[in-house]
C-alpha cells in the first residue's frame, strides 16, 4: 500500500523550520540561506560592533530584519567605536627589556642558513596519516648515524614535492625573511636553532605540508643591541596587548547579546590577528 499523502504532508509539515542565526533579533541570514560557518561568525561579529555602535550614538539605527553589508559610513563608526572603547596602554621600558631578553634570538642580524630540504606536500585529497608516516620514517633513517654520504639528496629527488629536489632540496642560503615563518621559528628561533649543520631533528610543518630540512652552512649574524631593537619591541607589544584587548571586549559584547544560530566561544574575529 502506499503512504497516506495526508499523513507525509503532516510529517513534513512537523519537521521544525531551519533555525535563522540572529544576534539580538536581527536575523544573519535570510530564511533557507546556507552559510559556511567562518563567514556566519564573520557577520556576527560585525553586527554585535554595528548594534554597539548604534547604542552609543555613533549610527543611527538600521531599518530591517536581516543583517546587511558594512557601508562606508558603518566602517568609520566601527572604527571610532573601537579607537573610544578599547584601550591599550604602551608598553613600559621594563616590559620592553624583559621581552628583548626572552627573545634575544629574534633580535639578530645578518644570519643565515644554508638549507637542504624534503618536502611532502599536504594537497586536498592526501591521506594526511599516510603522508605522515612516510615522512617520519624518510627522517629516522636520514638520522641514523651510518647514513651513506648523498642519501639526503638522493631522497630529495626521489620523493621532495618541491622543485629543488631536483637539485637534491638546496634552497640556497635563507634568512629568517626567505622562508615561511614555521620554518623561521623553528630553524632560528628555538633553544636547539643554534646546533651544528646536519638533519634537523623534527619534522617542520608549514602551510606547505611537511618538510625535513638539513642545515648546510650557518652564519651566525649578530645581536642587535636593545636601543636599536627598541622601536621593533613597542610595535610588536603594543599589537599584541591590542589584539588582547579587542578579543576581551568582543567577548563581553557576546557575553551581552542574545545570540541564536551561531557559536562564538572560542571563535576568532576578523578584527584579531591570526596565529
Amino acid at each position: 500500500m502506499g503512504a497516506d499523502p495526508t499523513a507525509v504532508s503532516c510529517a513534513a509539515s512537523s519537521r521544525p523550520a531551519p533555525v535563522v542565526a540572529s544576534i539580538n533579533g536581527v536575523a544573519l541570514h535570510a530564511p533557507g540561506e546556507a552559510l559556511p560557518l567562518p563567514a556566519l561568525r564573520e557577520r556576527a561579529w560585525a553586527e554585535l560592533l554595528r548594534q554597539r555602535a548604534v547604542a552609543v550614538g555613533l549610527l543611527p539605527a538600521r531599518a530591517g530584519d536581516v543583517v546587511e553589508p558594512l557601508d562606508a559610513e558603518e566602517h568609520a563608526a566601527i572604527d571610532e567605536l573601537l579607537l573610544r572603547e578599547v584601550h591599550t596602554p604602551p608598553p613600559d621600558e621594563a616590559a620592553c627589556r624583559r621581552h628583548y631578553e626572552a627573545n634575544r634570538r629574534r633580535f639578530v642580524e645578518g644570519q643565515a642558513l644554508h638549507v637542504r630540504h624534503i618536502l611532502f606536500a599536504v594537497t586536498p585529497r592526501v591521506d594526511v596519516h599516510a603522508l605522515t608516516r612516510r615522512a617520519e620514517e624518510a627522517l629516522i633513517e636520514l638520522l641514523r648515524p651510518d647514513v651513506p654520504p648523498g642519501r639526503f639528496e638522493q631522497m630529495a629527488a626521489e620523493l621532495s614535492n618541491c622543485p629543488s629536489g631536483a637539485h637534491g632540496g638546496d634552497l640556497g642560503w635563507i634568512g629568517p625573511a626567505d622562508c615561511a615563518p614555521e620554518l623561521a621559528n623553528e630553524l632560528f628561533y628555538q633553544h636547539d636553532s643554534c646546533l651544528a649543520p646536519g638533519v634537523h631533528p623534527r619534522l617542520v610543518r608549514t602551510r606547505f605540508g611537511l618538510h625535513i630540512v638539513r642545515v648546510v652552512g650557518r652564519r651566525p649574524g649578530r645581536p642587535i643591541p636593545f636601543e636599536q631593537a627598541r622601536q621593533r619591541i613597542v610595535r610588536d607589544l603594543t599589537l599584541r596587548a591590542r589584539a588582547a584587548a579587542l578579543e576581551q571586549y568582543l567577548r563581553h559584547l557576546a557575553s551581552q547579546a542574545h545570540i541564536v544560530g551561531v557559536e562564538l566561544e572560542g571563535a576568532s574575529s576578523p578584527l584579531l590577528p591570526q596565529s
